[in-house]
């Protein structure tokens, strides 16, 4: 995992002191190295090194192949490198033992077809010296970031986070349509916005080349495709014979993303998905006792999940953290993660798994599991059986109070119409919490948080194979439609690997008491951070202030918007 930044094009300046100005700006990604390359007269790539595999110098970056056609900055894990590499290795002299110099060898033989024989989370860039033309691609579910900004002079930068674009000089200014978007719709923008003008990202799947100062950008992972593809297949196939090849591919999944060369753990909550992952781990790794496991609590038993937790690891021999989120520690959490996240980001939950990342680090253990994914795979959210377009789960009433917006910012958001490529209702809210809503928010919130504290996240259950494996199967396999239970035949495939006594914690929505603790604990420093986003531009000062005081005095069912506000505070 690493930090990635660069320029393509002429500029008036010195280009490799600005890219270190960017490299040094996300030094968290990557502590281990950190590099820039001039090549040519207008190519400039830097890249801050996360050392996994390989950990020897010969492998930092950027790296340049063999005939110094190619130069490539990496951020992510190609966890199939080493079956690549024996495919490859007949017609490449290989100088690493590195994921980068396979990546770097795939794109000469096959250029962008080579993203489709990748398994893994990546975002990277290649510069191509003979031909002269620029190639950056992001895996299918955007797992790693690529943000960019080629709005003067045919200059085109590049980086993993905004802020290191805000450090080479492109101004910070509101994307005024998203920022309403996010107030009135709860939307984070889509998968090509981010919240500041002038700064793109390339949305996950996509590939971006850019030669003489012309953009192409095309989607390289076709869901939709793949989908219907393969829905024939699972469509009549038997209880049997989807459980063995879910499994089959599962055991794949988890082994593949234990390729490392340093300390490897796995964070767990009391649920059916962090449950499998530690069934499926103990079960492939027997005897090694000293993966570590990390979960965090608040100390209100509404919302922890501590007593399941520790009823599973009873059932290993895995050392297990138990990470505690204060109410006193959330004042200058929040004010950190805000700037790290450089646009709104998910509450209490992100601040309290920043923590694990950071228990993590000081342990020694560098690279983390858990089960993100399963839940739109699977359909496991709430609002799938209730019949709700809501993006926001776990909430009853509106998740938002746009009328605290005067009228002209209000009018800014725009209505949001997403994609529905499938003829079924089900199928078409997973692909939008997939690709549009629910997993590129969690994904973003959690880079950062990982990457605060220079760790790697993996996401074995979102192997894309299994994704779309999961998301082709039959209703009747994910919602038992006489008992409303969700994620069904996971549930009973899992429960060939658990032990019967083996409770698992209720399905919530919510896992923080954030609700409670802004009304509460936490009072005093919620007034003050509303007051300073009452002054932003576009609020009516009078409706938040008298919204905030019926909160306090009356209560909600949820606290979504009320963060929206403190969260932005700190942003605009």
């Amino acid at each position: 995992m690493c930090g990635i930044a660069g320029i393509i094009g002429e500029i008036h300046t010195d280009r490799k002191e600005m890219v270190s100005a960017m490299l040094s700006s996300i030094k968290h990604r990557g502590p281990d190295a950190s590099a820039v390359q001039l090549i040519s007269n207008n190519v400039a790539l830097g890249h801050n090194r996360l050392s996994i595999i390989d950990l020897s110098v010969a492998a930092n970056q950027p790296f340049a192949s063999g005939d110094g056609r190619y130069t490539i900055v990496f951020n992510g894990e190609i966890y199939n490198y080493l079956e690549l590499r024996k495919i490859l290795i007949s017609e490449f002299h290989f100088r690493t033992h590195s994921d980068t110099e396979v990546l770097l060898a795939a794109y000469s033989k096959w250029g962008a077809s080579c993203l489709d024989q990748l398994i893994g989370m990546f975002s990277f860039a290649i510069w191509d010296d003979q031909e002269k033309i620029f190639f950056a691609a992001r895996d299918r579910f955007g797992v790693k970031p690529f943000y960019y900004s080629d709005n003067s002079n045919n200059v085109f930068l590049f980086a993993s986070e905004i802020k290191a674009l805000w450090s080479a000089g492109v101004p910070r200014i509101r994307n005024e349509k998203v920022w309403s978007s996010f107030f009135v719709h709860a939307s984070y923008g889509m998968p090509e916005e981010t919240f500041w003008s002038g700064i793109n990202q390339l949305p996950g799947g996509h590939y971006l080349l850019w030669r003489d100062g012309k953009k192409i950008i095309k989607k390289w992972y076709s869901f939709t495709d793949r989908i219907e593809e393969i829905l024939p297949q699972w469509r009549e196939a038997s209880e049997n014979e989807i459980s063995e090849r879910y499994f089959e591919l599962l055991r794949e999944s988890i082994h593949l993303r234990f390729r490392s060369d340093v300390p490897v753990g796995f964070n767990v909550s009391g649920g059916l998905d962090s449950s499998l992952l530690l069934s499926l781990i103990k079960e492939s790794f027997p005897n090694n006792k000293f993966i570590e496991a990390f979960t965090f609590y608040t100390g209100n038993a509404a919302y922890d999940e501590l007593p399941w937790v520790k009823d599973l690891m009873n059932t290993t021999t895995y050392p297990l953290h138990a990470v505690p989120l204060k109410s006193e520690e959330i004042p200058w959490l929040a004010q950190e993660m805000a700037i790290l996240q450089d646009e709104p980001f998910g509450g209490f939950p992100t601040l309290a798994y920043s923590q694990l990342f950071k228990e993590a680090r000081s342990m020694g253990t560098i690279v983390l599991l858990d089960g993100q994914g399963m839940d739109e795979a699977w359909a496991g959210y709430d609002y799938y059986q209730t019949g709700s377009v809501s993006v926001i789960q776990g909430v009853k009433g509106s998740a938002v109070r746009p009328d605290v917006l005067d009228l002209d910012f209000r009018n800014l958001a725009e209505e949001i119409v997403y994609p529905e490529p499938f003829q079924d209702r089900l199928l078409n809210l997973q692909y939008r919490d997939l690709f549009y809503t629910k997993l590129p928010r969690a994904l973003r919130f959690n880079d950062r948080a990982s990457m605060k504290y220079s760790t790697e996240l993996r996401e074995p259950f979102l192997d894309h194979r299994l994704v779309e494996m999961a998301f082709a199967l039959p209703i009747k396999w994910k919602i038992k439609s006489d008992t409303g239970t969700g994620k069904y035949m996971l549930r009973k495939m899992a429960s060939q690997l658990m032990p019967d006594t083996i409770r698992l914690a209720p399905k919530r929505p919510l896992q923080t008491p954030q609700r409670e603790w802004l009304a509460h604990e936490l009072r005093d420093w919620a007034t003050e951070k509303i007051r300073i986003f009452s002054n932003s531009d576009g609020v009516d000062k009078t409706a938040l202030l008298m919204e905030w005081d019926s909160y306090l005095n009356y209560g909600s069912d949820n606290s979504f918007y009320i963060w929206q506000w403190i969260n932005s505070s700190y942003l605009i």
